[in-house]
């Protein structure tokens, strides 16, 4: 197995996954005046945008198809 059809792989697979496992975000609103610190912690799970997990999609498979090509 050629590197380039194994980052392929590896970029396809995270493709798949980024239409269904969601990347958790954690923002801090707030303010600092010395020592008090008044502020809201807010946490959200969102997924990538389809266009982002279309495109390691098409990445992967355009590497893994590169990596079979050159491994003739």
């Amino acid at each position: 197995m050629r590197a380039l059809f194994a980052v392929g792989l590896v970029i396809l697979v995270l493709g798949i996954l980024s239409f269904f496992v969601p990347v958790p975000h954690t923002e801090r609103h707030g303010i600092d005046a010395g020592d008090v610190h008044l502020g809201v912690k807010t946490h959200h799970d969102d997924l990538l945008p389809p266009g982002v997990s279309v495109a390691l999609l098409v990445v992967g498979a355009g590497l893994m198809i590169a990596g079979r090509k050159s491994g003739n």
